[in-house]
């Protein structure tokens, strides 16, 4: 499926953006915070298996916290979940103080560009408030956002929901939600928005973008999709 034409849409009263694998390249964050995670869960005994693959905690991004460590370690007691929901914030804070992790190529120009037009932009995510609220302030990106919504602020157990609470709560009659999970899908579509799915992430399941209106290889495709 590629971007459809831009003259089959119309012009949104806002935008609402997933964060990981949208608007941030989580992957440039995440090698370091998962080794760190699981050092510390051996240190600390509450762990002792071999460390997981990354690729398996990218794959499951866009879940809520507590899904992500049944899938990542599946053999992992509840205080170990527990634990690394702390050290997952602790870490991902600490190396982006630090200067770690990238938005992806073009955001920053891309959503200046939307705010330019008008548009009224949001983050719809199912992390944790403080790292949803963090990477767009450390980016520099977060004063361009109406609100940033998380899953850990509001809890919600779908983002669904969570859409839903961001659209009644900012009086959006018109918007577009933009992803690249089917979690986003679904909350666009159950929303009645039009859905736009991201497939530049690299870490997707097949399938995952089923039911967008387009698709977009690169963050500024988005520009084209606009009348």
């Amino acid at each position: 499926m590629t971007a459809i034409n831009s003259t089959s849409t119309t012009m949104p009263q806002a935008i609402i953006f997933d964060l990981d694998g949208t608007l941030f390249q989580t992957e440039t964050l995440l090698e370091t915070v998962h080794r760190r995670v699981f050092e510390t869960l051996r240190a600390e005994g509450l762990y002792e298996q071999p460390l997981p693959p990354i690729e398996i905690l990218l794959g499951s991004l866009g879940m809520l916290l507590s899904d992500i460590w049944i899938r990542v370690m599946p053999d992992g007691s509840p205080a170990a979940h527990e634990r690394a929901n702390v050290l997952m914030l602790q870490y991902e804070m600490e190396e982006l103080a630090a200067g770690r992790g990238q938005l992806y190529p073009g955001v920053a120009d891309t959503l200046s560009e939307l705010r330019d037009r008008g548009i009224r932009l949001f983050i719809a995510s199912n992390g944790l408030e403080d790292y949803v609220k963090g990477v767009p302030a450390v980016k520099e990106i977060g004063d361009w956002f109406e609100g940033m919504y998380s899953a850990g602020e509001f809890a919600t157990t779908t983002k669904v929901d969570l859409v839903r609470q961001l659209l009644d709560t900012f009086d959006v009659q018109s918007a577009w939600m933009v992803g690249d999970r089917s979690s986003d899908v679904e909350a666009g579509k159950s929303n009645e928005l039009f859905v736009v799915g991201c497939d530049y992430a690299g870490f997707r399941r097949d399938g995952e973008l089923d039911g967008s209106d387009a698709i977009i290889q690169s963050f500024p495709e988005i520009l084209k999709l606009l009348p």
